[in-house]
């Protein structure tokens, strides 16, 4: 009776062995810019690897905000890819990333960061609890509003531009990232 016990016990702790480690194996499949995102790095070490976010990555690094999002968080960061920067106004990531505009550079970044790990499903949740809308604050005290469209997360900022969640759930050591197709502007 004993080794039949035994033996289920093994069974039963080697497929719950495998199944978590496809869970982990799946969830580091995650590519954004050509890259890995691993469950185990922090949000700084899985986007300095994305060939999408080098702009964000610059606009971290010349706020001083490295070190936060490195941090225990945990963050949500909506992450707007290189695409996203080059379609704003000419000159203006140029302009944002002096020094002397480093207060207006971290206004901005912190627009796209929400206290908390805030996954597609808590988002989508927060809209049906809403009845088709959200207010999410961020972590630099302005507002955005979600919204769903079909399957996709919609983010509205205060100025009404608009942005697609494009890769959900990214999830980080200290958070979770979801890559957005716009630069998100505060007031």
């Amino acid at each position: 009776m004993t080794s039949i016990h035994s033996t289920r016990t093994l069974a039963s702790f080697g497929l719950a062995l495998v199944v978590s480690t496809t869970s982990v194996a799946a969830m580091a499949d995650v590519m954004v810019g050509g890259a890995p995102m691993l469950p185990s790095k922090d949000i700084i070490d899985n986007a300095v690897n994305s060939k999408d976010h080098t702009t964000l990555v610059a606009a971290v690094k010349a706020a001083g905000l490295v070190e936060t999002l490195k941090g225990p968080g945990p963050f949500t960061v909506f992450a707007p890819t290189n695409a996203a920067f080059d379609a704003l106004p000419a000159g203006t990531v140029d302009t944002l990333l002096k020094p002397e505009n480093k207060g207006m550079l971290t206004t901005i970044l912190t627009y796209h960061v929400v206290a908390g790990k805030w996954d597609a499903a808590a988002l989508s949740k927060m809209v049906k609890d809403g009845k088709g809308m959200a207010s999410i604050k961020t972590v630099s005290g302005g507002t955005l509003v979600a919204k769903a469209k079909g399957s996709k997360i919609m983010l509205t900022d205060e100025k009404g531009g608009t942005a697609t969640v494009t890769i959900p759930n990214v999830y980080q050591s200290n958070g979770v990232i979801h890559v957005i197709d716009k630069v998100l502007l505060p007031k």
